[in-house]
Formats: structure tokens, C-alpha cells, sequence
């Protein structure tokens, strides 16, 4: 994951407490993949409320999720995830603080992943296994 999209989410101060990032974004900050182009946020309340004055407004009915997209799409902000039925309150109070930001824990990333069973999230499923399995 690049460096600096994590600065350049740094740089928005989201309120604290009312996002997470998702996705390939935990797997990034702990190095399971080289790098991802994008970083997807789970939003609630007040950062929601906040991330749609930054940009427009899109609903996706395919998953349907409502999301706003900054920075030619690096960064995407929804109101809820898209695959799968996660709870937003769930992935947001239980997000672990790394590198200074909230990430989503990884069994729910594992489980999104199972979920969603590209051949990309396969290959992630894999990374984490290792990684779990050295003790991380």
C-alpha cells in the first residue's frame, strides 16, 4: 500500500472512532501484499456525514452501498460494505490502530475475502495464513 495514501487519509482527520479501513488496506499495513492502488473506508456518522462534503455522492445498486470517491477513485468512502453482510458498527469498534489509522481486524477481512473468492482474495487468503502461521 502506498505510503501516501495512508498520509493523504491522514491529511482528511476523519472523526476518530467512526471509520476503518477495509479491504486490501490491512493486508497492506502489514506488508501480507506489496502495494494496492486504492484504500477502502468504512464509514459512520460523523465521518460520513464529513466525507460527503468532500465529493459526490455515488449509489452502487450492484452492492448496494452509497460511497464518495476522492482522488480519482485511490480513496473510496462507503456507508457499508458492499459483499457480504457486515456490520459497519461491528468493523468500526473492533478496528486496531496501526500506523496511526483504524483497520478493520483481519477475521473480518478473511472473511470478506472468503466471500468474495477471486483468484485475487484467494492469493490474499494464502498471505494471511502465513502470516498467521509465523505469529502475526
Amino acid at each position: 500500500m502506498s505510503s501516501a495514501l495512508f498520509a493523504r487519509l491522514r491529511e482528511l482527520n476523519l472523526p476518530t472512532g467512526d471509520y476503518a479501513i477495509f479491504g486490501s488496506g490491512p493486508l497492506a499495513v502489514r506488508g501480507l501484499i506489496e502495494s494496492s492502488d486504492d484504500l477502502d473506508v468504512v464509514c459512520r456518522r460523523r465521518a460520513w456525514e464529513y466525507v460527503q462534503t468532500l465529493g459526490v455522492v455515488e449509489y452502487l445498486a450492484d452492492y448496494d452501498v452509497s460511497i464518495v470517491s476522492l482522488d480519482d477513485g485511490r480513496l473510496t468512502f462507503g456507508d457499508r460494505w458492499g459483499i457480504g453482510d457486515f456490520d459497519v458498527d461491528q468493523l468500526i469498534d473492533e478496528a486496531e490502530i496501526l500506523d496511526e489509522l483504524p483497520f478493520v481486524p483481519l477475521r473480518h477481512v478473511i472473511r470478506y475475502k472468503q466471500l468474495r473468492n477471486s483468484a485475487k482474495d484467494r492469493a490474499h487468503l494464502e498471505s494471511i495464513a502465513r502470516y498467521q502461521k509465523t505469529g502475526g
